[in-house]
């Protein structure tokens, strides 16, 4: 048993980094490609005519975009997307989101704003100006003469960039037209990905807002002008809808062959399944030693589960932590509970909470370590303790995007006990954010305001009519269920 117990705490200690806290961005470039699950419906991205690909926060956006920027991951995608219609010829994945030294800086982007206005012929045109830099490297010394003045200057320094480029007539046109004519002949793709587009105004929805709706307006006027210069929007479903209900043809031009990344419960688990038997042998032997799966290895990728059904995966995690959240099913299937606790309050589950539930189990387990009788490696209470702190994270992570969820977290909290029996109690909580310490006051108040937090999933209406707050955000809004244990400290 002693033998046991150390093997199972090093496969904790494994189990608790399985995927960079459950962020793309916090993960190394080696550890994207072990960690990537090809879904086939997102892999319909690489169609040089799809140009839209939309999805929620931690849907996986920013992954994908690494992994395309990658020459020899996007070949191992590639392998996996058989009804895909790919480019005919070699590709170039190159990113181009406003960040870092070549892009945008969001103090110089909100002064450029002021001074010029938020007109989408302006804003189109500076996305033009940027695309120019981020093909710079690609033009050859002919496309490239006379736009020195828009590729030399910081990135930071946009007035400049645009009076430069508002100077040069249609030298950038026909630089880019020289350019997709080159790559045509020798039968060539330059994919051009923005992502995080969210972070544009450091959650300033007018900037946000705008500069969203010129970079659409900008792709919409040249998508179909270049065949070998394509463009991957990755928008967060939220700005994509209200970008949509502003009425954007533009959008609509962009939007009728996009890319949801939808994840359904079978491609969840097999994206759990494939970190656990990728990142550490120990624990892919452990993993595998449940002969009901069927895996096949890919020379980059590595080990792939083949699960025809969600519940295929379940000898796994009763392997890992038993059958049931107690000490039977009217506890809950652990299968079932891993899943559903990590749902939105659009019922959506998605891979950074249910990588990050999995992590954090595991470093509850090591913290609370004690001798178990059968070899598993969580004990159902980990997982309970885990869910709090993966509410507490994915709440503070959002303020990213939501800058004013401390502002509507305060307001909550004069009546933390949900559900919610009447929608206008929740109407009157949210309102009378003027002056808001220490928190910027959120897009709108009372019962816009609570529409805006069901459509994007922080609430949700129960079929009842009352107003809940999912397990994914209720510990991290200080909320608390009614006839639950008050929670110390």
């Amino acid at each position: 048993m002693s033998q046991w117990n150390d093997q199972r705490r090093g496969l904790l200690q494994t189990l608790q980094n399985i995927g960079g806290a459950g962020r793309a961005e916090g993960e190394r470039q080696e550890r994207i490609a072990p960690g990537f699950y090809p879904v086939t419906e997102h892999l319909r991205l690489l169609d040089p005519e799809v140009v839209l690909v939309v999805g929620p926060r931690g849907s996986g956006k920013t992954e994908i975009a690494r992994v395309l920027a990658d020459a020899d991951l996007y070949k191992a995608v590639s392998r996996h997307a058989p009804v895909v219609r790919l480019p005919s010829g070699a590709s170039k994945w190159t990113a181009a989101h406003p960040s870092g030294a070549e892009g945008f800086e969001v103090v110089g982007l909100r002064s450029f704003m002021q001074s010029r206005g938020t007109a989408t012929e302006t804003l189109r045109d500076l996305w033009f100006a940027y695309l120019v830099r981020t093909l710079g490297n690609e033009l050859n010394e002919e496309e490239k003469a006379g736009l020195d003045t828009v590729i030399k200057p910081q990135g930071a320094e946009i007035e400049a960039i645009a009076t430069a480029f508002a100077g040069l007539a249609t030298r950038p046109v026909v630089a880019l037209d020289r350019l997709d004519a080159r790559l045509s002949r020798e039968d060539r793709y330059m994919f051009v990905t923005y992502d995080e587009l969210d972070t544009l105004g450091a959650g300033d929805w007018a900037l946000i807002e705008a500069g969203v709706r010129g970079l659409v307006a900008f792709w919409a006027a040249y998508a179909r002008r270049w065949k070998r210069i394509r463009a991957k929007l990755f928008l967060r479903t939220d700005l994509y809808e209200r970008h949509a209900r502003a009425g954007g043809a533009d959008l609509a031009k962009l939007a009728a062959g996009r890319v949801d990344l939808v994840w359904n419960d079978r491609d969840l688990y097999g994206l759990l399944l494939k970190r656990l038997a990728n990142l550490d042998d120990e624990l892919a032997r452990y993993v595998q030693s449940v002969k009901r799966i069927e895996w096949v290895e890919d020379p980059e990728l590595g080990k792939i589960p083949q699960l025809r059904k969600w519940q295929d995966a379940r000898p796994v995690v009763e392997r890992m932590v038993g059958a049931y959240m107690g000490a039977n099913q009217k506890k809950g299937l652990v299968y079932r509970w891993l899943i559903d606790h990590v749902r939105d309050g659009l019922g959506r589950a998605l891979p950074r909470p249910f990588v990050r539930l999995i992590e954090e189990a595991a470093r509850q387990e090591l913290a609370h370590f004690g001798s178990l009788m059968e070899r598993r490696l969580l004990e159902p209470a980990s997982l309970r303790r885990a869910l709090d702190r993966v509410s507490n994270d994915h709440v503070a992570q959002s303020r990213d995007e939501w800058p004013w969820l401390d502002a509507v977290k305060t307001k909550l909290a004069e009546s933390a006990l949900v559900p919610w029996d009447r929608e206008r109690d929740v109407i009157k909580l949210l309102e009378g954010f003027t002056g808001a310490a220490g928190s910027s006051a959120p897009p709108y108040e009372g019962r816009e305001l609570l529409e805006y937090l069901l459509e994007i999933g922080i609430l949700r209406r129960r079929p009842d009519g009352r107003v809940d707050a999912p397990d994914l955000f209720l510990s991290g809004l200080g909320l608390r269920r009614k006839g639950g244990v008050r929670k110390r400290g």
